[in-house]
This record gives C-alpha cells, structure tokens and sequence, in this order.
C-alpha cells in the first residue's frame, strides 16, 4: 500500500526571510490527520534567505537530520560545535538530555535550501552529540551504476561509515538519471518513506513530483524509474 502525501498539500508558511513547507504538523501548522509516519516525526522543507537564519533555540529528546540542498548553512551550539554544511552534506545531531544551536545562512547574496528532518530516538536522555558527512561525493558506502546511485546515510548502527542514529531507521540519498530505474527490496513488517527533493519519479508507477512524499506498508519492493533527472531521501522504518 502506498499512500501519497502531495507537495501542494502540506503546511507552507512565507515569513519572508525564511520559505518553509511542513509535511508534518509542525509549529503554525497544526495537522491532526498528518503527525508523522512511524518514528520519522518531522520533514520540512527551508529556503532561508542569504544573511537570515533561526537564533539559538533548544531541543531535547530527538534526533535531528539536515541535508542541504543548495547553499551553506553554519551551525553553533551549546556543545562547542561549530561548523558550516554546504550543499551535498548532511548533518545530524542527537539532542538527548538538551542541547541549543543555531542556524544561518552564511552567505550576503545566496539563498540556502534544504530539509530537515526529526526522527524520535528509541530512548530518552541519551548524550547530545553532532556530526556530519558528505553524501553521494563518491562510490564510498554506495551502490552504484551509470544512471543510479543509492547511498545510506543514517542508520542505528553506523552501516558503511553512515550517519549514527538512535532508532530503527535507515535513511538514504537516492540519485537517479533521466530515464534511470533501481529497485530496494523491504524486509518483511519494513515500512518506508520516499521524499522527493528534485525533478519526477514513478514509485511502483505512482508519478511524484519534486516535494510529494508517499508512504509505503506491505509493499515488499520499491521500483523507482525516473522521468527526467530526479533525487530523494528513502527511510527504511520498522
């Protein structure tokens, strides 16, 4: 069964320096029949405008990805941790017992876009901590061909030199070619989520666009072909 989640259809606020589209209820958006899938509790999708970002704010008890799109956008936070993630890398951080940070786009002339992404982690009060990772800049840790690249870039156990998550989830960075196909077997009682974050694809011949999304249960493969050139991220949940 596979349930589409239509781009035109999620929360969308402009607040002039920051563009923001929640698939899930979120903040101003409040959505009873839309609160997650699974463990996968948040996906928004951010274009901050150049010089603007969110001033130093907690979280706690929740694991947060971020995966840049376009631009740069350089993190500060309680735990020391300072740094800029530019388009092609990917940040995560366990919030845990709490941490605070901040987020802005570096740039005076270009806008940054990205997603974020809040899993809810298999225990609370764990350690904060923070890393992150390039994705899809090489074969490292992918499987591959001419047209179609697959690569894990979370998972509870580190696969492949990925992301470490606390929770059950496998998240990976998915590149396709116009007119490219690749097949992902789930295991038995898996789950999935697919985001489309650039150009069109078909999952088992559903068309989605660039921000639909489309849960998936007792769907033993995902067949994925391209219509033009198209990228997404694919959660492997239980």
């Amino acid at each position: 069964m596979i349930t589409l989640r239509p781009s035109a259809e999620r929360g969308h606020f402009d607040h002039g320096w920051l563009d923001t589209r929640h698939t899930f209820s979120f903040a101003g958006y409040q959505d009873a029949a839309h609160m997650g899938f699974r463990n996968l509790r948040v996906i928004n999708e951010d274009v901050v405008q150049p010089g603007q970002g969110f001033g130093t704010h907690p979280h706690r008890d929740m694991e947060i990805v971020t995966y840049i799109l376009e631009g740069a956008l350089e993190h500060r936070d309680s735990m020391g941790t300072t740094g800029v993630i530019r388009a092609g890398e990917v940040q995560h951080m366990t919030a845990g017992t709490g941490v605070t940070h901040s987020e802005y786009n570096p740039s005076s002339t270009e806008p940054v876009h990205l997603m974020q992404i809040w899993i809810i982690p298999a225990q609370t009060g764990l350690t904060p901590s923070y890393e992150q990772r390039p994705v899809l800049g090489s074969d490292a840790g992918s499987e591959s061909s001419a047209t179609a690249r697959l690569q894990i870039v979370a998972s509870p156990d580190a696969e492949d030199g990925s992301l470490l998550i606390h929770q059950d989830v496998r998240l990976y960075a998915v590149k396709l070619d116009a007119g490219s196909r690749t097949q992902i077997a789930l295991r038995p009682g898996r789950h999935a989520w697919l985001q489309v974050t650039r150009g069109r694809l078909a999952l088992n011949g559903l068309d989605l666009s660039q921000g639909d999304g489309a849960a998936v249960s007792d769907e033993a493969t995902l067949d994925l072909q391209a219509v033009g050139a198209a990228e997404a991220l694919l959660f492997d949940l239980n």
